[in-house]
Formats: structure tokens, C-alpha cells, sequence
């Protein structure tokens, strides 16, 4: 989710600023929310937010695959 778009204005760190880089959805208290996840549980445990959400099917689909979520920086080596 693009932090612009984050009605918290994005995830906290663990001293309870504002994380920079992750939403609120993913990130709170200095850590990732669900803990370590394969890039393949966090697609499907996106999707079904934002279906849950309000978002339509196809368009939580096409923004939760991991081709899109890949290129966040939890996900690079």
C-alpha cells in the first residue's frame, strides 16, 4: 500500500515513529505484521485484505501478486 494512502501514514517503528518505507498493515512495533512469511503467504494474505477491505477482486489480485510485492525492499536479498 503506497504510505499516500495509509490512513496511519504508515507502519511504527519499535520507539513508535513512523516507518518510512511499510504501511501500517504490514509493519508495527518494528516488525513485519505475521511475522516471517514466504513472499507467497504475504500474496495471499494481502489479497484477502483488501478484499476485505472493499477492493474488488480482480484489482486486490492484480496488487497483491508477488511480481508487484516483490519489489519492496522486505523482499530483496
Amino acid at each position: 500500500m503506497p504510505l499516500s494512502k495509509d490512513a496511519n501514514g504508515g507502519g511504527t517503528e519499535k520507539d513508535g515513529s513512523k516507518s518510512t518505507m511499510y504501511c501500517s498493515f504490514c509493519y508495527a512495533d518494528g516488525a513485519f505484521v505475521g511475522g516471517e512469511v514466504s513472499i507467497e503467504e504475504f500474496s495471499k494474505m494481502s489479497q484477502k485484505g483488501m478484499k476485505e477491505g472493499g477492493m474488488n477482486s480482480f484489482f486486490a489480485w492484480l496488487f497483491s501478486r508477488t511480481w508487484t510485492i516483490g519489489h519492496l525492499k522486505r523482499w530483496k536479498n
